[in-house]
């Protein structure tokens, strides 16, 4: 890993810290993740511009998903949360989110549903063959 010095504005540096402190993590992982989800962006050229709160990260498994952005929640965690009978609020409390991020999330799924179903299905069947 090779080290980079970074200068940030006061006020962007404290918003990062408290996004980070959210997260549970130090602020470097968190500039680190925010630039690796970026650049994967980019690369990718995933984004839905309907959604700007959503992007998209490859995990350990190769797969592209769809995660809030800057929080690696996935928006398919979100719906099946929902899908469990929980409300967008409190989901929202349970990931110390505003309501908004789970209504876009939301939102995401419903223009998107073919494929987070296929993802969600795929991962149940994975966890069937486990037990």
């Amino acid at each position: 890993m090779t080290r980079y010095a970074l200068n940030l504005p006061v006020a962007l540096k404290r918003e990062a810290e408290a996004l980070a402190e959210q997260q549970g993590i130090s602020l470097n992982q968190f500039i680190m993740w925010s630039v690796s989800e970026k650049v994967s962006a980019l690369k990718q050229e995933l984004d839905d511009p309907d959604f700007p709160g959503i992007t998209f990260r490859r995990g350990a498994s190769g797969w592209v998903t769809p995660v809030l952005r800057g929080t690696g929640i996935r928006v398919q965690t979100l719906v099946v949360d929902s899908q469990s009978g929980l409300t967008c609020e409190q989901i929202a409390s349970e990931y110390e989110l505003k309501p908004e991020r789970i209504r876009e999330a939301q939102a995401f799924y419903h223009a998107h549903r073919p494929e987070i179903d296929a993802s969600i299905l795929a991962e149940k069947q994975i966890e069937e063959k486990r037990a």
